[in-house]
């Protein structure tokens, strides 16, 4: 079993930037891949970015790529969200994700992850 706790969310102005946290229980961290994604009110859940359990390979959403780098901290049991360059539609209930299994080929899908977290809101104001 594998608890995921998301933190650092908040409410920045357009253009600024957050670094989400997961911190994950376990001492099998490290053998797990990792992905962030996001719900906005009345929209699906929607995959921002993963990470491979050795940091080595990352996948992004293309509406995200150039602005938001995801990376990991094995020895802390942490996976990081930096987002830069905000704007009103990255407001979302930001969660993290992880599965022991691969993801390449299958970063973005829901149903490759096992364990969620509970998430933390983004609001980016205009």
């Amino acid at each position: 079993q594998v608890q995921l706790v998301e933190s650092g969310g908040g409410l920045v102005q357009a253009g600024g930037s957050l670094r989400l946290s997961c911190a994950a229980s376990g001492r099998t961290f490290s053998s797990y891949a990792m992905g962030w994604f996001r719900q906005a009110p009345g929209k699906e859940r929607e995959f921002v970015a993963a990470i491979s359990w050795n940091g080595g390979s990352t996948y992004y959403a293309d509406s995200v790529k150039g602005r938001f780098t995801i990376s990991r901290d094995n020895a802390r049991n942490t996976v990081y969200l930096q987002m830069n360059s905000l704007k009103p539609e990255d407001t979302a209930v930001y969660y993290c994700a992880a599965t022991g299994g691969v993801i390449a080929g299958s970063a973005s899908r829901q149903s490759t992850y096992d364990y969620w977290g509970q998430g933390t809101q983004v609001t980016v104001s205009s």
